[in-house]
């Protein structure tokens, strides 16, 4: 391990002149390192020190394979791992010098994915993303200038989306000036309902928001019933908005577990979709994809040409240069699985998160009286995603339990949900890929026996960096 030790006159309060806010890293007495924790260093190193000082600092962070909080996809096939390595120096951008990467690959995968999503082109318009939250904002920007140049209403523009959706929404309404217009869940769906959503929408609504597995308990917002009512709406008011369907978490699941459920462009009004490729499309973080109905449904305003790489090219995301490897794993993984490969995967996690949910529904408090641990919100049944909450009678918070499970590695978020319901404390478990049975065994005797600590008196220790909860966002 490392050891460090801390200047002595910065120990005594006072400054050392070039020593100021420097520490001397001693590693098995073989080496005297000066670094700082503020300052560009001075001089070079050995690359072996520099990628032992990194590598054992990072000791400190968690077992990517333990953490249920994250959607991110955390393990590939060794074949996917070479190609990723083979494509970590290319820039997506750069048409000109990789042709192959950007006109057929990335070409061939918005195509994909827009079949996939039932759309009827020879020739879809979308792009990969860093994430979701950049091919949400490109979705909400195409349809802010779509409203713009309708000529329809001459107010502030306005979106409607549940206070179920992600932070990246907020994002957007703030960072682009529209008017967001939030519609709390229901506390028996925990998502939003269809009447709700009639009430926010006038002439100035750019786009109705609906979450295909929403980050907090993994709920599905009613979006048949929402495309109807804007269906109606257009028909009796001549309103014509749109919908874009947030399906970074269930976009690669639905379409393989249940191919007769309409939430894509089956329906009239979805105009827009994104797709988390580093969730459940099985690449590594990030990756997000952005796929349009139609080319129409992209603004031409929107869309750059520049040639300064060598070639005319246009350019609509956000960022402008991109890494290819996630790209390049992403069509490892559609050809390597194939819709049978993603079917077979998609049910195996779907089975393990509902023996898993079924085991914490069966967790008994040691009291007879007091009957189970947890209420189950979420079981799994659509998406892989665990959500419970306590019942009344036990003496400490979920969030305590988070804390004293993580004495064992595991890390499951615990937190409020989202207005009209945020009294209510639940605890959230997304099981990917790499979570086997035996692990979910395992998790839920570690479960068990923090509850018994906890009933026995036990106390956590005092928590640090806690963030006020009208500021937390759950994890994604």
């Amino acid at each position: 391990m490392i050891s460090r030790k801390v200047n002595l006159d910065e120990l005594n309060g006072g400054e050392s002149g070039a020593e100021k806010d420097s520490q001397f890293s001693t590693y098995s007495a073989r080496y005297n390192i000066k670094i700082s924790n503020y300052e560009f260093p001075e001089t070079e190193m050995d690359p072996r020190i520099a990628y032992q000082l990194i590598h054992d600092e990072q000791s400190l962070d968690g077992n990517p394979f333990l953490n249920l909080a994250s959607f991110v996809h955390t393990w590939m096939e060794p074949e996917a791992d070479k190609l990723v390595m083979e494509n970590i120096n290319k820039n997506l951008i750069d048409i000109f010098e990789y042709p192959q990467t950007d006109k057929v690959i990335h070409k061939k995968l918005v195509n994909m994915l827009g079949r996939l999503f039932h759309g009827h082109h020879t020739d879809f318009v979308g792009t990969s993303t860093v994430g979701s939250s950049e091919a949400i904002m490109l979705g909400l920007l195409a349809h802010k200038w779509t409203w713009k140049n309708s000529g329809r209403g001459n107010g502030k523009p306005n979106m409607v989306f549940g206070t179920d959706a992600h932070v990246c929404w907020d994002k957007f309404a703030r960072y682009f000036d529209v008017e967001p217009r939030k519609v709390p869940i229901d506390k028996k769906t925990l998502s939003i309902n269809v009447k709700d959503v009639e009430k926010k929408i006038d002439e100035n609504t750019i786009c109705v928001g609906c979450i295909m597995g929403t980050t907090f308990t993994g709920a599905i917002d009613p979006i048949e019933d929402i495309n109807d009512l804007l269906v109606k709406i257009k028909k009796d008011k001549g309103w014509d908005i749109p919908i874009h369907v947030d399906a970074a978490s269930g976009g690669f699941i639905l379409p393989f577990t249940e191919p007769y459920f309409k939430w894509d462009f089956r329906l009239d009004r979805v105009k827009s979709i994104n797709v988390s490729g580093h969730k459940y499309g099985l690449t590594y973080a990030g990756l997000g994809w952005l796929i349009f109905r139609d080319a129409k449904d992209l603004p031409k305003d929107l869309i750059f040409s520049v040639n300064y790489l060598g070639e005319f090219e246009d350019t609509f995301t956000l960022n402008f240069s991109r890494g290819t490897a996630m790209v390049v794993a992403q069509y490892y993984n559609i050809l390597r699985f194939g819709k049978d490969g993603y079917t077979r995967i998609m049910e195996n996690v779907l089975n393990v998160a509902r023996g898993l949910a079924q085991q914490l529904e069966d967790l008994r408090a040691n009291d007879p009286k007091k009957s189970n641990r947890f209420v189950i919100l979420n079981r799994g049944e659509r998406l892989p995603i665990i959500a419970f909450k306590q019942m009344k009678h036990e003496n400490y918070k979920l969030v305590d339990l988070s804390h004293k499970i993580r004495e064992k590695g595991w890390i499951v978020p615990a937190y409020n949900l989202p207005a009209n319901a945020d009294e209510t404390e639940i605890m959230r478990i997304v099981v990917r890929e790499n979570f086997t049975a035996e692990m979910a065994e395992l998790l839920v005797n570690d479960i068990e026996d923090a509850c018994n600590f906890f009933d026995n008196g036990g106390k956590t220790v005092e928590r640090r960096h806690a963030v006020p909860e009208e500021k937390a966002y759950p994890l994604c």
